[in-house]
C-alpha cells in the first residue's frame, strides 16, 4: 500500500471511530424543501397535482424527517414523524400571519403570493417556524441544519430555539441575527442588520437567558443592536437605526442616537479634495 494511502486509511479509521450518527446536509435539505414547498406552493419546485398528492408529499417528508432524526434521539422514527406532522398546521397558520404582516408593512409588496414567493424575510420566518417545531420535539442538529439552509438562502440567521410571536415582519432582512434565547412578542418588525445578541459568549453561559426580550408591536430599524438576557425592549417602542442597547427600555419608548454633522455651501464640489490622494 502506498504511504499516502496508508495515511488516508488512518484518517478514515479515526473519523469512523467517532461513531456519531450525523444527518447528511443533503437529506435535511431534501426534507426542508419538501415541507416548505408543500406548505407554500409558491415555493415548490413541482406543485402538487391535488389534495391526495399534497398529503402524500407531507406524510413522506415527515417520515423522512423521523428516519433522519431517530438516530439522534431516544424516540422512534414513527413517533418523531407524527410529532412533527402534528405541528405543521400551526407552522402554516403562523407563517401565513407573518406573510400578511409583511404585506401590510411594506408599500412595495403587491400581493400575498409575491411575499411568499419572493421575499427572503418570509422564507427566513417560515423556515424558523419549521425548525422551531423540530426543536420543540427534542430533535438536535436537524433544526440547526434547517436554520442554516434558510440563512444561506435569505441572509437571516435565526437560532431554532428562539421564541417568536405572531405576525412577525422582517423587512429586507439581510444581516439580521436572532440568538438562541431571544424572546420576541407579537407584531414585531425588524429591518436589515438588526442583532438580538448576547453580552457574553462565555461557554459557562450556556443554558441561561443570554439574549434580549422584545415586547409586542416593537419596531427596530436597520443595524440596531440589542444585547443581553436581562435586556427588555418594552411594548410599542421604536428603536432607531444603528442604536446599541444593553439595558432595558420601558414600553412606549423612542430610542435613537444623535449624530453631529455639518452642512455648508461651496462653489466647487471638489475644492475640499484638492489635497486628497
Amino acid at each position: 500500500m502506498p504511504e499516502n494511502a496508508a495515511d488516508a486509511a488512518a484518517v478514515a479509521r479515526r473519523v469512523l471511530e467517532q461513531g456519531h450518527p450525523f444527518p447528511l446536509k443533503r437529506d435535511v435539505a431534501t426534507i426542508f424543501d419538501a415541507l416548505i414547498g408543500a406548505l407554500f406552493p409558491q415555493l415548490a419546485m413541482h406543485p402538487a397535482r391535488d389534495v391526495d398528492d399534497l398529503a402524500q408529499r407531507i406524510d413522506e417528508a415527515c417520515h423522512r424527517f423521523g428516519a433522519v432524526a431517530a438516530p439522534l434521539t431516544d424516540g422512534s422514527a414513527t413517533d418523531l414523524a407524527e410529532a412533527l406532522l402534528a405541528r405543521l398546521s400551526d407552522v402554516h397558520e403562523r407563517s401565513l400571519d407573518d406573510a400578511r404582516a409583511i404585506l401590510a408593512g411594506d408599500p412595495a409588496a403587491e400581493s400575498l403570493d409575491e411575499v411568499i414567493a419572493a421575499y427572503p424575510g418570509f422564507l427566513a420566518i417560515a423556515a424558523h417556524r419549521l425548525a422551531h417545531a423540530a426543536h420543540q420535539i427534542g430533535v438536535p442538529v436537524v433544526p440547526r441544519l434547517m436554520a442554516e439552509l434558510a440563512h444561506s438562502r435569505s441572509g437571516v440567521d435565526i437560532h431554532p430555539a428562539a421564541t417568536i410571536g405572531r405576525s412577525f415582519c422582517i423587512d429586507h432582512g439581510t444581516g439580521i441575527v436572532i440568538g438562541e434565547t431571544a424572546v420576541i412578542g407579537d407584531e414585531v418588525k425588524l429591518y436589515q442588520g438588526v442583532t438580538l445578541g448576547a453580552l457574553s459568549v462565555s461557554k459557562d453561559k450556556a443554558g441561561t437567558k443570554r439574549h434580549p426580550t422584545i415586547g409586542d408591536r416593537v419596531v427596530i430599524y436597520a443595524n440596531a443592536t440589542v444585547l443581553g438576557g436581562e435586556t427588555t425592549v418594552g411594548a410599542d417602542s421604536i428603536v432607531g437605526g444603528n442604536v446599541f442597547i444593553t439595558r432595558s427600555v420601558p414600553p412606549g419608548s423612542l430610542v435613537y442616537q444623535t449624530a453631529d454633522y455639518s452642512v455648508r455651501q461651496h462653489d466647487d464640489r471638489f475644492d475640499d479634495f484638492d489635497h486628497v490622494i
